[in-house]
């Protein structure tokens, strides 16, 4: 039988060199290099082994055997990235596997960086060489759980394995997917990204719908923390209040005049700040 990269075999070692092994399967010869070899090692027994192609594109041998091969799929890291080429994931071996570019976002910034996580398979090209690529959407789908109403309103954690027009998809920490809509989100996500979010819908499938926008109180917070930042170092005092028009709001804050407006009272209601002639001023101690 042909030895094919991307799968395990039962081999044999038929002798030592400077720099490893020589193993075989009767017909053909295969090297482990010592720094394939996870102890304990011993040259007498059969070895089972992990078939890849080194940075030559030489057939090679490491016995630390990975969960993610031709066939099945699984969760790797994003160990870098090469222009022109893709983006390069660990499975858990010496070498590193490249993602072609062909399976990227078109736009840069979308692609995945260093530490963010993908969910990938094995597979083969026309020249036979062992290649990552991104797990279909069935065989994401197949794996997923199904969530329940108990999840709605619940924080989850996730990374994001599909961008489309819409939206971004996620798979959670507890193997839900979810759906972020392009308006729960004020950023589109990297692909591989880890999100932070909260569930707003639970869908007769199972799967999740997600925002990525905090909870009125917690947005209602940082929009008055930032009308404070922005009063500070002017004295404690702006040329806003909640008369002021909406295109001002927006263009200076970046937020509705209703959301000003929440954020505004909530800091007059707690005595932080007060208005007077078109201007808001911070209370001294305040």
């Amino acid at each position: 039988m042909d030895l094919t990269p991307g799968t395990v075999a039962e081999l044999t070692v038929v002798r030592e060199a400077p720099f490893g092994y020589f193993l075989s399967n009767g017909t053909e010869d295969v090297l482990l290099h010592h720094r394939d070899i996870a102890e304990p090692f011993d040259p007498e027994a059969v070895q089972t082994v992990f078939l890849y192609q080194d940075h030559q594109g030489r057939l090679a041998a490491t016995n630390v055997i990975p969960d993610i091969r031709l066939g099945t799929s699984g969760w790797a890291e994003v160990a870098g990235a090469k222009e022109k080429l893709g983006v390069f994931v660990s499975i858990g071996i010496h070498k590193d596997m490249l993602l072609s570019v062909d399976d990227l976002p078109p736009i840069r910034s979308l692609w995945p960086e260093k530490g963010d996580r993908l969910y990938i398979t094995l597979d083969l090209d026309k020249h036979g060489r062992l290649f990552a690529k991104l797990a279909g959407e069935n065989i994401v789908r197949d794996l997923a759980k199904q969530a329940g109403r108990e999840m709605w309103n619940k924080d989850v954690t996730g990374h994001v394995f599909r961008l489309t027009k819409a939206g971004s998809s996620i798979i959670t920490d507890e193997g839900f997917i979810g759906f972020i809509h392009e308006s729960q989100r004020k950023n589109e996500p990297r692909l591989g990204q880890k999100v932070e979010g909260r569930v707003i819908d639970v869908k007769e499938d199972g799967t999740l719908n997600i925002s990525l926008l905090g909870r009125a109180y917690e947005a209602l917070d940082k929009d008055a923390e930032n009308i404070l930042a922005y009063m500070d170092p002017r004295g404690g005092k702006m040329p806003y209040w909640d008369k002021s028009m909406p295109e001002e709001i927006q263009e200076r804050f970046g937020i509705s005049k209703a959301a000003f407006k929440r954020a505004l009272g909530r800091l007059m209601k707690n005595g932080t700040v007060y208005q007077q002639e078109g201007w808001t001023y911070r209370k001294e101690g305040k």
